[in-house]
């Protein structure tokens, strides 16, 4: 048997001929012009299947409107198939209002677009604003809405209205104004969208009514409205903006909730009375008359990179049930498409301003009876940069007296430092006496560490509801102020080269929160500076003093990384603030307290029988108790 060999020559020739042909392959292929030829070729025959398609389905729907007669075999079968989709809405095809595309209605606030396919609106511009980049501001635009009731019929079908034709009618209620969207099977049978709008008003009256569906409509099944929007950019940063879209709503009587602020979001709840689209300064508001018996409501966050999802910044779905009972239907809400101002707000019922953040508790009780009415009553006659700076001056004047208790606190430590001093070394072994001693001595004269934190605390509530307020506040949108030109957004007095952003940081400089960062150093600088001074020596305090010196950095460095694209209002207010309190400061040290009245007063306060309070006296037996035990285990040692 002939053994088998590789044959080298052949092999040769067959890599010399596999290599001809991928030559001659690539010497023969279509240039990028050829390509992009043949791509536009096929692209435009595609359209131009797209347009014929088209034009013979609207020739069909004409003559099932006009005359059967004239219609050809072939076209006989497209009104055919196109009843068979449709079943009884078939009829709604043959209105002539039904074909045209929008129905168009103004009022002296709002300019409003209707589709005739779905019956809802496409175009919501709200006439007396604008956005940072002076365009017309529009809730709704483009398709980023969709309004859509999914019903199963009678024979089986399951239809949507927002791909069906509804017949347009616009008349007038008085000033109103009234439009009518009707999705008809025949002209007594009909679901329509009943639309009211006032001329001045930002809410809609929006009913949902059939008549005569019960043959249509199967309403033994759920049937749903499904309401989705993509909400627009407004503002100058996106990523302030989104920081207070947020989807709010009110539900189980009076409870006011949210979805998540970042990320995404969705819950089932129970007994939904208004459903709240806020993007920052405007809202997309459904009120019910009667509360959904529950709603699955979702949000998405659509900007996962900011600097190029700049169009939307997040993507609400709501779906609500609605009643139907023998297809009849008598569905009332209202529609808001406005300002989140609580001046507007407050107008309506059911507590819309609630949608607004003013902060949770007492934070937003402060806000909405305090710093609301203040603002816009300095606001009503001063320029909104100067009302900023009267409304901290009268805030920092009325905890003025808050600071005072706490140098006070603080110059009576220093007065006392000596004495204290003295004691921890007469017990230095013993550093449980040594606290008895401390905490005597300090109930004597009346001053107490406590006392110093404790009028700190009491600013909290005052400091975070205007951390809420201002963002918050639609008065400043768009409001200029020195070289801020909008106190509701950042003051960049700078902005870095296109591409380049500093993490956390952003693209731009921000003057106003440079200038409250340095305000803020100084004051804790001068803050800190005391505090060290009235506390006495102990071990370790060396690692609490250096704790207290990074702070006076770090808290400056904070305001100004994170306020850089905060509202340039807040950052006035807390420049403002800073540089009052350092005033206060300075004022009360050197013409207020007089630390050798302070010292003799506490000789006189030593000398008074000093009874002590349930706590004092609590905190002394368990310190005496703890002795006790130490000085037993000592002797069982011994």
């Amino acid at each position: 048997m002939e053994e088998k060999k590789f044959d080298l020559n052949s092999i040769i020739g067959f890599v010399l001929i596999f290599g001809i042909l991928i030559f001659m392959m690539w010497q023969n292929q279509p240039t990028p012009e050829e390509l992009a030829e043949q791509e536009k070729a096929k692209q435009e025959q595609v359209e131009a299947e797209k347009k014929a398609a088209l034009e013979t389905t609207e020739d069909t729907v004409v003559s099932t409107a006009e005359d059967y007669s004239n219609v050809s075999p072939t076209d006989s079968l497209k009104i055919v198939d196109l009843k068979n989709k449709l079943g009884a809405f078939a009829y709604a095809t043959t209105l002539p209002t039904a074909k045209d595309n929008e129905t168009i209605v103004e009022t002296n606030v709002l300019a409003l677009k209707f589709n005739n396919k779905g019956g809802f609106l496409s175009e919501v511009r709200l006439k007396e604003f604008v956005d940072y980049d002076s365009i017309p501001i529009h809730l709704i635009k483009n398709g980023n809405q969709s309004f859509n009731i999914q019903f199963p019929t009678a024979d089986n079908r399951i239809l949507n209205t927002q791909d069906l034709p509804f017949q347009s009618s616009v008349t007038k209620n008085g000033e109103n104004t009234v439009v009518s969207m009707k999705l008809k099977v025949s002209e007594s049978q009909f679901l329509e969208y009943r639309y009211e709008l006032k001329p001045d008003d930002y809410m809609i009256d929006f009913s949902i009514v059939s008549q005569g569906l019960n043959s249509v409509v199967n309403s033994s099944q759920e049937i749903n409205l499904d309401w989705r929007l993509k909400t627009y950019r407004h503002d100058q940063s996106i990523t302030y903006e989104n920081r207070y879209t947020r989807l709010t709503y009110m539900h189980e009587g009076d409870k006011i909730s949210k979805l998540a602020q970042a990320g995404d979001d969705e819950e089932l709840i129970e007994e939904a009375r208004w459903l709240s689209y806020r993007q920052h300064f405007f809202s997309s508001i459904l009120v019910a008359d009667e509360p959904f018996k529950k709603a699955t409501i979702s949000s998405v966050d659509l900007v996962k990179d900011e600097h190029i999802d700049t169009i939307f910044t997040k993507q609400y779905a709501s779906k609500l049930p609605l009643a139907f009972k023998g297809g009849e239907a008598d569905n009332n809400f209202q529609l808001y498409f406005g300002p989140t101002d609580s001046k507007i707000l407050k107008q309506y019922d059911y507590d819309l301003e609630e949608s607004i953040p003013f902060g949770w508790g007492i934070f937003g009780w402060i806000n909405k009876h305090l710093f609301i009415p203040l603002f816009g009553f300095l606001s009503s006659f001063l320029p909104y940069g100067i009302a900023i700076i009267v409304m901290t001056v009268l805030i920092k004047l009325l905890m003025s007296f808050v600071q005072y208790k706490q140098f006070l606190s603080q110059a009576k430590m220093r007065v006392l430092k000596p004495e204290l001093e003295a004691i921890k070394e007469k017990h230095k072994d013993n550093k449980m006496k040594a606290q008895q001693e401390t905490m005597a001595l300090q109930n004597k004269a009346g001053a107490s560490p406590l006392a110093g934190c404790l009028p700190g605390l009491i600013q909290l509530p005052v400091f975070y509801a205007l951390f809420m307020f201002f963002p918050t506040a639609f008065a400043l949108r768009q409001k200029s102020f020195l070289w801020a030109d909008d106190l509701s957004s950042f003051d960049s007095i700078y902005d870095f080269p296109p591409g380049f952003s500093i993490p956390m940081y952003g693209d731009h400089v921000s003057l106003f929160p440079i200038l409250a960062a340095i305000a803020i150093f100084f004051y804790m600088k001068m803050t800190t500076g005391q505090q060290m001074a009235s506390q006495p020596t102990q071990e370790g305090m060396p690692d609490m003093g250096k704790m207290m010196k990074y702070m006076i950095y770090f808290s400056p460095i904070l305001m100004l990384v994170f306020f850089n694209q905060y509202a340039s209002g807040l950052s006035l207010y807390y420049f403002i603030s800073n540089m009052i309190s350092i005033a206060i400061m300075l004022v009360i040290k050197n013409y207020i307290l007089d630390e050798d009245k302070i010292h003799a007063q506490i000789q006189v306060n030593k000398k008074k029988p000093k009874k002590q309070n349930k706590f004092q006296k609590k905190m002394a037996d368990m310190m005496e108790q703890a002795e006790a035990q130490k000085q037993a285990q000592q002797k069982r040692k011994k």
